[in-house]
């Protein structure tokens, strides 16, 4: 293995906003945050969006869109009738 190529790993807090879950990794991401963690230890917290916590695919919570498409979605807010459509 070539020396002086690799990056340096240490472990990371990550915390996510939406939910507020926090889990510890090794990451190579820089932060001036830091985080008291549960073994009395500070590390550096980096702030995300979406974990496994909060995102549709692992929660099974999706949000599911109208298969209508726009002007039908128009048409049914507004009332109005398609003049194509079977009698």
């Amino acid at each position: 293995m070539k020396q002086g190529i690799h990056p340096e790993y240490r472990k990371v807090v990550f915390m996510d906003t939406s939910t507020g879950f926090k889990f510890i990794t090794g990451s190579t991401k820089n932060s001036n945050e830091t985080v008291e963690w549960e073994d009395g230890n500070s590390y550096p917290l980096i702030r995300v969006e979406t974990s496994s916590d909060s995102h549709p695919f692992y929660t099974g919570r999706q949000k599911f869109t109208q298969a209508d498409g726009r002007v039908d979605k128009f048409n049914k807010k507004y009332g109005l009738k398609d003049a194509n459509a079977a009698k």
